[in-house]
């Protein structure tokens, strides 16, 4: 990899992965919708010589392929809110695609577990049955299937798939990044699930790593690679880990589906995280052994450590 281009660079999982290839010295364009937003990214890494910004709209495929010059990887990192989901997820993705096959480029396609629908594996492996039985696992499901399909003849895709993620970019977009950084400020926090069940989380950081390491290789595209976590930890853990590290402690509301429903009488996008909170009772745990047979040991910051770092991050926002 030479040349890489993120779409969605100032997002959670496009900062984290901009910051990772600018730490491996790769010339990078980080492509976004605000130049605002990009400048603040850029700043915060440093303004590194091999950074490019470019602003651009996700939707629009000529104005993909014109920041993409010369570049041989394509991180897709943007996505939709979840209330906008159903109808706006597979243009966007269509229209990377689209960009991509025109330059003959190679896809790395930022993803979730919700194709997989319920566990029926302890650890869910890359085989797993995809039996989605909600809207937006549907949804996503079609989303898999557009990316692989013979439509493109000339770029070559993979997806990456995380859990529930967490990081001092992470944002609105996770379920955790709201409630970490209403901690980090000493505020009240929401907390979207029960918070006895233990679940697995994964520091964006560590996943970045694993995600640029596998868009490195030549043999790693055309599949879905699962991209684990540190392990399983409850909430009420990440909230007394978070408060510690915070210095303050003040009340941490677990919001189930009636708060939820509530909320997202005036914020759209809570209401549609009910149908997705089976995963806050039932948890998938995804399996590592695709990852270490093929390129290694995971990269897994302990939960003490990379929760901390997060809440010392967020504070000096």
């Amino acid at each position: 990899m030479k040349k890489a281009i993120v779409i969605g660079a100032t997002g959670g999982t496009g900062a984290a992965i901009t910051q990772e290839l600018i730490n491996r010295g790769i010339a990078t364009v980080a492509y976004g919708r605000s130049m605002h937003k990009l400048e603040q990214l850029a700043a915060k890494l440093g303004f590194p010589g091999h950074l490019q910004l470019a602003v651009g709209d996700a939707f629009n495929p000529d104005e993909i392929v014109a920041a993409s010059q010369d570049a041989d990887v394509m991180f897709h990192c943007a996505n939709v809110p979840y209330h906008e989901m159903e109808s706006r997820l597979l243009p966007l993705g269509e229209s990377v695609m689209k960009a991509a096959e025109q330059l003959g480029l190679k896809v790395v396609v930022i993803d979730g577990i919700y194709p997989y629908g319920r566990r029926q594996m302890n650890e869910v492996t890359e085989e797993h049955p995809k039996q989605p039985h909600t809207r937006k696992g549907k949804t996503r499901l079609a989303y898999e299937q557009m990316l692989f399909s013979s439509r493109w003849s000339r770029a070559q895709v993979m997806i990456v798939r995380l859990p529930d993620y967490y990081g001092p970019t992470a944002n609105e977009a996770s379920y955790l990044g709201s409630t970490l950084e209403s901690i980090a400020k000493g505020k009240m926090a929401f907390f979207i699930g029960n918070m006895e069940t233990p679940r697995e989380y994964i520091y964006l950081p560590d996943a970045a790593v694993m995600v640029v390491e596998l868009a490195s290789r030549e043999n790693t595209y055309n599949q879905n690679w699962n991209i684990p976590g540190a392990g399983i930890i409850a909430g009420k853990e990440i909230v007394r880990i978070a408060q510690r590290a915070a210095g303050v402690t003040k009340p941490v509301m677990a919001l189930g589906k009636i708060g939820l429903s509530l909320i997202g009488l005036g914020v759209p996008v809570m209401k549609e995280v009910v149908e997705m909170l089976y995963l806050t009772k039932e948890p998938l745990v995804l399996s590592r052994k695709k990852y270490e047979r093929n390129i290694g040991p995971v990269q897994a910051t302990p939960f003490a450590e990379g929760i901390a770092e997060t809440i010392a991050q967020l504070q000096k926002k």
